[in-house]
């Protein structure tokens, strides 16, 4: 009996975790159809962080065009080079168009270091001139706020591992949307800006089981909320990837960023979380 028990636990929970994601996919908001931008501190986050995010919004049927902002090459141990190539594997396997639609920043202001915070002003206009290289020149409150991108998803202002990398990303992409805004009261801002929730320590951990966790705080905060209002303007977006998703998320950390599998990171693919579950939360920037 005690067999079939401990037996009947991994397939209850597989079959959960495979229903959960079948339920995302067709019944929960997506984007489509959107010009989207990944923004991300280092070679290796797309897929150890986003890699559901990304296979979710590269499907055809999506119809998104995604661009990988990377603002180091990760040269911390003197692999830059070396992790720019990865980085371009990796986003092809993930589902990208092109290794043309990934673009990694070498400057010395967003050295990749645990230790330091990047400046948020300097984010802030790269990437205006990257995505709204014209709104300085068209300040009159008159005239509409443009952008190249729809959408810019990043990570949150905790950054999942507390990494100040990652945190300042956060901090740049408001402040850029702050200032695409600025005496432009009455109009929407042209791009929506979604970020990675930040889990606590043992959500973190426990893999597929956290996916419907997930779905009960999703769904708790847009309770109230309309069915066109959800889907039009979603306050936040939900991914969770099925075994083939994960497989290939996997594959992207594994045979992409050879460079970057030391031990830890074997444990991370296996229980963590965010290569199967990802929320996001929509900003309000105005």
């Amino acid at each position: 009996m005690e067999f079939y028990l401990y037996l009947a636990i991994p397939i209850l929970i597989t079959t959960a975790w495979l229903y959960t994601a079948q339920i995302t996919r067709g019944s929960l908001p997506t984007l489509r159809g959107k010009r989207i931008c990944l923004l991300i501190a280092h070679p290796d986050d797309e897929a150890m962080f986003f890699s559901p995010t990304v296979l979710a919004l590269t499907t055809p049927e999506a119809g998104n065009h995604i661009k990988i902002l990377c603002l180091s090459s990760g040269n911390a141990n003197g692999l830059g080079e070396n992790r720019k190539e990865e980085l371009a594997a990796s986003a092809l396997i993930l589902g990208l168009r092109s290794a043309s639609d990934v673009l990694v920043i070498e400057d010395p202001k967003f050295q990749d270091s645990m230790t330091t915070t990047w400046s948020t002003a300097s984010i802030a206009q790269l990437l205006s001139s990257a995505f709204s290289p014209t709104a300085n020149k068209i300040s009159a409150s008159s005239s509409e706020p443009t952008a190249t991108i729809d959408t810019l998803i990043t990570f949150d202002c905790h950054g999942v591992s507390s990494h100040p990398n990652h945190i300042s990303l956060y901090h740049g992409a408001r402040q850029w949307l702050t200032s695409l805004m600025a005496g432009k009261s009455g109009w929407k801002c042209p791009v929506e800006l979604y970020t990675l929730t930040t889990t606590n320590i043992v959500r973190k951990y426990i893999s597929v089981l956290d996916a419907p966790i997930t779905m009960l705080v999703g769904a708790n905060r847009t309770a109230g909320l309309s069915k066109k209002k959800k889907m039009e303007e979603p306050p936040s977006l939900l991914y969770i990837s099925d075994y083939a998703q994960w497989w290939r998320g996997l594959t992207a950390m594994v045979k992409a960023h050879k460079s970057q599998m030391v031990w830890f990171r074997w444990g991370w693919i296996s229980v963590g979380r965010y290569m199967i579950v990802n929320d996001l939360r929509r900003e309000t920037v105005t």
